[in-house]
């Protein structure tokens, strides 16, 4: 090589380096901007509600006076609605999931299946509604009830529960199922054993950003009849007789958490104000536990399995 082709190549690298370095930067200062909006917002919204954050505000039913007004209706109609739609959505996601990476064919039918499922994961959440409310609500007569809310989520989550599951099987290497097959397992005994505890960190984490989304959500849940006012809670699912169980609270009406706020910031007082700001506080800790719950699961999924 010449001594000019030489430089040229090392004025090549020099170049590059200085584009990598400076779009490093940009990507540095974007994560430090809105990293540091949120921390504003979150800041903001502590200071206007820690005067509300106290027993009386979590034991305490929605009213009119904004001093004696709490969220005890709205925290435990958003844990059973998302505890509905963890029961319903993350098993018949990640079966679907399973099904479509490990046992169907590869055709076209598979293929508009999951261009199908791709899509739905961007419907806009009013059309959940709807559907939600012709299909649970009309149709199969379940009401106005916290069942009907969990499904309609569970709805919502579905398409990015079933994505991150194809995804993360995907990514496990050939070599996995071949050597479990070169064992004599079957092959549900090689995706039981061997592909799912791998995959289960990616799949967690699509639970995770598929919970996250559904929390907050307000559109839906006001489609199918969520009221922004209730001032009782549903029959407690423990009972002191036989069978210690009972369902009649997946009937009861609702309310969830983002609709109380909702109804709060309505109002003209300003005392209200601060109310929604503590029940705001109260739901972004709701989804950091729920979270850390899950970062936890799929950490020690992960340490358990040894590539």
């Amino acid at each position: 090589m010449s001594g000019e082709n030489l430089q040229q190549l090392r004025a090549n690298i020099s170049r590059r380096k200085l584009l990598d370095a400076i779009f490093a930067i940009i990507g540095l200062l974007t994560i430090l901007v809105a990293v540091l909006t949120l921390l504003a917002l979150i800041i903001r919204l502590a200071i206007d509600g820690s005067s509300r954050l106290d027993w009386q505000f979590f034991t305490s039913f929605p009213g009119r006076k904004p001093e004696e007004a709490g969220i005890l209706s709205a925290w435990i109609g958003t844990s059973l609605v998302m505890l509905v739609t963890l029961v319903a959505a993350i098993p018949l996601g990640v079966a679907s999931g399973i099904y479509l990476e490990e046992y169907a064919q590869k055709n076209w039918l598979s293929a508009l299946i999951e261009i199908n499922v791709t899509n739905l994961a961007g419907v806009p959440s009013i059309v959940y509604g709807l559907l939600a409310l012709g299909l649970f609500a009309d149709k199969l007569k379940l009401g106005e009830s916290i069942l009907t809310a969990g499904l309609t989520l569970a709805l919502l989550v579905l398409p990015v529960v079933i994505v991150t599951t194809r995804e993360s099987l995907r990514a496990i290497p050939n070599s996995i199922r071949e050597a479990a097959y070169a064992l004599g397992t079957t092959k549900w005994q090689m995706i039981w054993d061997h592909t799912l505890p791998y995959s289960m960190g990616g799949i967690l984490t699509g639970v995770i950003v598929g919970l996250s989304r559904a929390i907050g959500e307000t559109a839906p849940l006001i489609t199918i009849g969520a009221l922004t006012f209730i001032a009782f809670l549903p029959e407690s699912p423990i009972k002191g007789e036989f069978p210690f169980i009972s369902f009649e609270w997946l009937k009861a009406p609702f309310t969830v958490m983002p609709i109380q706020m909702f109804n709060w910031v309505s109002r003209p007082q300003p005392e209200f104000q601060f109310n929604a700001a503590a029940a705001g506080v109260v739901l972004i800790a709701m989804t950091l536990v729920m979270n850390g719950i899950a970062v936890y699961l799929r950490y020690r999924f992960r340490k358990g399995v040894k590539w």
